[in-house]
């Protein structure tokens, strides 16, 4: 392993800013962590949320990235077909250590032709889209199959840095990150999954995710 370990994630206007810090404050506590926030210029790149991420780098400017990693949000629906993307991620991909995504940036990873053949996760909303790209969609928080690691929706990507740590590190610096983050979670509420949450409100906010993507 080198000194250094550089970590990329795919900026883009209209992306869920969780999947994006959520992992990217895990990863950046693993020794030798280098982040990269990258687009196509270093402009402040809009997120879902109403605030701004300044890109630390553009296409030209990343590294070889020792890890790719690609989140999902509203945004994310143009750059399937947008061949400079496409071809950054097919680019990094090809030399990256590993090939990871957050909730629907799975798609993206697929329409680049880097899935074909291999498990992943995905937001529940759109799991079933991941077999056109030849991928195959586990219902699970955090998937890994060989050098793809992939997180579910959104709040999966904690899980997701946490196990991309400990490949990464150790398990123990996995563990030392999840204490120093006190992440413990607990939620207030039994509706993180369709199957929690009930038909009716699944079907809510299937349509508000439907309507952005």
């Amino acid at each position: 392993m080198t000194d250094t370990t550089d970590i990329g994630f795919l900026l883009y206007p209209g992306v869920t800013q969780l999947d994006v810090t959520g992992p990217a404050q895990i990863l950046s506590r693993v020794p030798g962590a280098v982040i990269h926030m990258v687009w196509k210029t270093t402009d402040p790149v809009a997120t879902d949320a109403g605030f701004a991420i300044l890109p630390t780098d553009d296409f030209a400017t990343c590294p070889d990235l020792d890890v790719l990693c690609v989140p999902g949000g509203p945004g994310q629906r143009p750059l399937m077909t947008d061949a400079e993307v496409l071809d950054f991620l097919k680019r990094q991909g090809s030399q990256a250590r590993y090939i990871t995504s957050v909730c629907g940036g799975s798609l993206l990873l697929g329409a680049a032709g880097l899935l074909a053949g291999y498990r992943s996760a995905c937001h529940w909303a759109f799991r079933d889209i991941l077999p056109r790209f030849g991928a195959i969609p586990v219902a699970d928080r955090v998937v890994t199959d060989r050098n793809r690691i992939s997180g579910g929706g959104v709040t999966a990507g904690i899980d997701f840095g946490l196990t991309l740590a400990a490949e990464l590190a150790s398990e123990d610096i996995a563990r030392e990150i999840q204490l120093f983050v006190e992440y413990n979670p607990a939620p207030p509420f039994n509706a993180g999954t369709p199957a929690g949450a009930g038909a009716e409100i699944t079907a809510r906010v299937r349509a508000q995710l439907e309507e952005g993507l």
